[in-house]
């Protein structure tokens, strides 16, 4: 049986290797347009070369076979990885769960913290839907269908902790760290998914995570008794794990959903980030509300508490 072509391709470039490579993209007449935390980005029939900071290249589209094959690895690359990727790291395929979370910068809403199992059944899958860190979608409904994708895989299992802005105000006033929540929150993932163990096929070797502390013990020290029997694997840009950004899909759908639910209640749209809008938005919840409307809808330790109530007048 002939295997179906990839429309999703990822690989690290180093900067020599993502010099040539937007030269090939140059002589072939690929269009280039701006995309946040890129180098460049181009595109040409349907397809989407985009190289980001990171050093992360990422294909994308009904060509990204051949473009593989026949420009990226004996151009660029100089080897042939496409279809090898299970021998160059075989710790891909491994059974894992994935931890991730959303809505810690965002003044407004709850923090959202998930965690995915996923096994070397799934891979394919997963990547083949264009399964990538949240962070690098910037709509909303393509965070919504690949949320439904992870949660309608057979064989996966997930989980949510949303941490609203009542709950988290709580946890602030006696934690007195964001660090101390997330380690909680993360810990609470693990325990749930643990829980679950039997009913994965194979059970989990490990949980990886963002190293989001400066200590690998924060979370480690937060583990509840299911968490202490798998190991913990905390490191920087994890988010390139698929588990992982399967979680990170998952937290964030949970996140703007919430969102758009604190939007409804309160008859006014509610902003993500921390930017001038969330003062201003903020401020007219005040007027209305009272300052106590701000447990209810925000993280009251952030700085921007304090413009907001400035702005009241």
């Amino acid at each position: 049986m002939t295997a179906k072509p990839i429309t999703t391709y990822t690989c690290k470039l180093t900067s020599g290797q993502a010099d040539k490579l937007r030269g090939v993209l140059e002589a072939q007449g690929y269009v280039f347009r701006e995309v946040p935390y890129s180098q460049f980005a181009g595109a040409k029939d349907k397809l989407n070369v985009v190289y980001y900071t990171s050093g992360k290249l990422v294909v994308q589209g009904k060509g990204t076979d051949d473009f593989v094959r026949f420009v990226l690895e004996p151009e660029i690359l100089g080897e042939a990885r496409l279809g090898y990727e299970n021998v160059l790291d075989p710790s891909r395929l491994d059974p894992r769960i994935g931890i991730d979370e959303s809505g810690k910068g965002d003044y407004f809403g709850p923090l959202c913290v998930a965690g995915v199992y996923v096994n070397g059944d799934m891979i394919d899958h997963l990547e083949q839907a264009g399964l990538m860190d949240s962070k690098r979608i910037g709509s909303d409904k393509r965070i919504q269908v690949l949320a439904d994708v992870i949660r309608k895989t057979p064989g996966c299992h997930y989980t949510v902790v949303p941490i609203g802005p009542e709950a988290y105000n709580r946890l602030q006033s006696t934690m007195r760290s964001v660090n101390a929540i997330l380690a909680w929150g993360h810990a609470r993932v693990i325990e749930n998914l643990m829980k679950r163990k039997d009913m994965m096929k194979p059970a989990p070797v490990r949980a990886i995570s963002d190293q989001f502390a400066r200590s690998k013990s924060t979370v480690a020290d937060a583990l509840m008794a299911g968490g202490r029997e798998i190991e913990l694997v905390q490191r920087h840009k994890a988010e390139s794990d698929l588990a992982v950004a399967a979680a990170s899909i998952l937290a964030r759908d949970a996140f703007v959903h919430r969102m758009h639910q604190l939007s409804e209640k309160y008859g006014i749209e509610i902003p993500k980030g921390a930017s001038q809008r969330v003062i201003e938005v903020g401020a007219e919840l005040v007027r209305r509300h009272g300052e106590a409307v701000l447990n209810e809808v925000a993280k009251r330790h952030f700085k921007t508490t304090q413009k907001v109530l400035d702005s009241v007048t």
